[in-house]
């Protein structure tokens, strides 16, 4: 089974929506996800997220379904001073988060501190479990740290779930078991970049989540289309 976990296109989040150039790269984004020939479509309820869903559910056919659960992580910032003021936790300095790494090693440790202290255990619990639910309506049950793929499952079974940047991020670290300040500081998901982590079964049965592809823009690339790195703070000088 593959899981293809997308960011919305160049957001307008005054509006809800998209942005012209966010159609633009949705409109790319959905020929290349015809090509893949996902079997589901799922989205969070963000008219970010159906606005740029909404292309390749009609370039495909499929039903769009939204998930509740997959609408973007809110409520929890941290202020990093001048000229970047408050931010969302995943654009937390990655210098910082680097330097805790060298005596942080489990995820109770780094809820312990700053800027993660302030209630995000909940996030994350709430987001394993849905996540949980979510797989094993697709036959994917998580036992522990692997997942047992039930014998009637459809192998085959390609799912597209359209999201946000700060969301993807963090499901990603749960289905990879990594810390997740070291995914938020070494990883970044482009708008309408496309994540594929594939449920590997070497033993029959058994699953292990891999990412065989991170928050690829190739669709704009073929396109012309410069990607917006929202989120991606530039060089400071």
């Amino acid at each position: 089974m593959q899981l293809y976990i997308i960011r919305h296109a160049d957001p307008d989040y005054a509006r809800n929506t998209i942005t012209d150039q966010g159609h633009r790269e949705a409109v790319a984004l959905s020929r290349v996800m015809e090509s893949l020939q996902p079997t589901h479509l799922y989205t969070s309820p963000l008219g970010r997220a159906r606005d740029t869903a909404g292309y390749t559910a009609r370039a495909t056919g499929l039903p769009l379904g939204v998930e509740e659960w997959t609408r973007e992580i809110e409520g929890f910032s941290v202020e990093q001073g001048e000229p970047f003021g408050q931010t969302a936790l995943w654009d937390y300095h990655p210098e910082k988060v680097r330097h805790l790494a060298n005596r942080i090693v489990t995820e109770d440790g780094w809820l312990a501190v700053h800027p993660y202290d302030q209630g995000f255990s909940q996030v994350l619990d709430s987001l394993a479990s849905q996540s949980d639910i979510f797989l094993a309506k697709h036959g994917v049950v998580r036992e522990n740290n692997l997942y047992r793929i039930q014998e009637e499952t459809d192998r085959n079974q390609r799912l597209a779930v359209f999201c946000h940047a700060g969301f993807g991020l963090t499901w990603l670290s749960h289905l990879l078991g990594i810390p997740f300040p070291l995914v938020y500081s070494s990883f970044f998901l482009w708008p309408s970049s496309v994540t594929t982590v594939l449920f590997e079964e070497r033993i029959r049965g058994i699953a292990t989540p891999r990412c065989t592809g991170l928050a690829d823009i190739t669709h704009l690339k073929q396109s012309g289309l410069t990607p917006q790195p929202r989120g991606l703070w530039a060089n400071i000088e």
